[in-house]
């Protein structure tokens, strides 16, 4: 039994309900909820070497995460996606994963996931399968042992692909997330995505995002993925895919490789028209957009002892201001927001 078993699932929506609905006419209908600013990994373009991370009591409990999940899917939240900081660090995940599976039972939620560096995926593959959840997003930036040393400060590649055939093992779909950097991994992109559609994966390729003080040259490390697209297109034949999955990435099917390659470019291309998410952080802080610094404090109305109904209300009015767009700019000294990707959830 865990300490979720007696919480009952939200009615799902009827109707006549209001869903979510932000001031450029757009239903939210997927949450990215971070469970921790804590990672085994320090990636240098996510965060500082020498991080400083929150005090117990400034982070959400696990009960709280429920609450504020539910509601949301109470309020027409389709996809639930956990998130850190890496989820799997967190004490008590596992309890966590298999609490909102709830909603995945009564069919209030169409899909739970995660995204994680794939570390701890050879211990939790298996738990995650069995919560119900059906794919996962594992980031990986490179195939050579020594650059992913060097990328993530310290970090074993071998236990990164291992992970991601215990996942595969466990029925778990994978797709790659890999942050494209120009000084970095360039070169080494065809490889990557030759290797993931190889295994069976979908991958993604992300331009870099001024997010965070972080010691490198965010302009030393941009890579447009315009310039990008048009050298793979030199080598294999992409083929445009209507795919929309109500997220940033727009998709191509490499025809040598029979693989789908999504590219997500929030500095090259805008893609906030069709925006249908928002991120909670480990912390109760509600931000509807990745690239601005709006924000509702949702933990302080959970500690203040707020109603269920004066819960939705605060959020409606958080969803209600929601930017039209983010405001990335990558020749911008100072970051676009100054919390790292870690605190907000990735």
């Amino acid at each position: 039994m865990t300490p979720y078993d007696d919480i009952a699932a939200p009615a799902k929506p009827s109707l006549e309900a209001a869903p979510l609905i932000d001031g450029f006419g757009r239903t939210v209908s997927y949450l990215r909820l971070s469970v921790t600013d804590r990672c085994d990994l320090r990636c240098v373009y996510c965060m500082a070497e020498h991080m400083t991370f929150l005090p117990k009591v400034e982070v959400l409990t696990l009960e709280e995460l429920d609450r504020i999940a539910s509601a949301f899917v109470a309020l027409g939240t389709r996809k639930l996606r956990l998130t850190g900081g890496e989820p799997l660090v967190r004490k008590g995940m596992m309890d966590l994963v298999r609490g909102l599976s709830r909603h995945l039972a009564t069919g209030a939620l169409d899909e739970l996931t995660l995204t994680t560096n794939g570390t701890r995926l050879t211990e939790f593959a298996g738990d995650l399968a069995a919560a119900g959840v059906r794919r996962i997003n594992v980031s990986l930036d490179t195939l050579r042992p020594d650059r992913f040393r060097t990328l993530t400060r310290g970090g074993d590649l071998a236990k990164v692909l291992a992970g991601v055939r215990a996942a595969q093992d466990a029925g778990l779909a994978v797709k790659i997330n890999t942050v494209a950097l120009k000084d970095d991994n360039a070169a080494e992109l065809p490889d990557l995505i030759a290797w993931a559609h190889g295994q069976g994966c979908d991958i993604t390729l992300i331009e870099t995002m001024p997010m965070g003080e972080v010691e490198a040259d965010r302009t030393d490390q941009y890579l447009s993925l315009k310039d990008v697209r048009r050298e793979l297109e030199s080598f294999w034949t992409l083929e445009d895919l209507p795919l929309n999955t109500g997220g940033p990435a727009r998709y191509v099917r490499v025809a040598e490789t029979g693989g789908r390659l999504g590219l997500i470019t929030p500095l090259s291309h805008n893609f906030c028209e069709a925006c249908n998410r928002v991120r909670l952080t480990c912390t109760g802080t509600l931000h509807t957009c990745l690239g601005q610094e709006d924000a509702t404090d949702l933990r302080a109305v959970l500690r203040a002892g707020a109603t269920d109904a004066e819960l939705v209300e605060v959020i409606r009015g958080g969803v209600a201001v929601k930017p039209k767009g983010h405001d990335f700019e990558i020749a911008r000294k100072a970051p676009a927001v100054a919390r790292h990707m870690s605190t907000t959830g990735g």
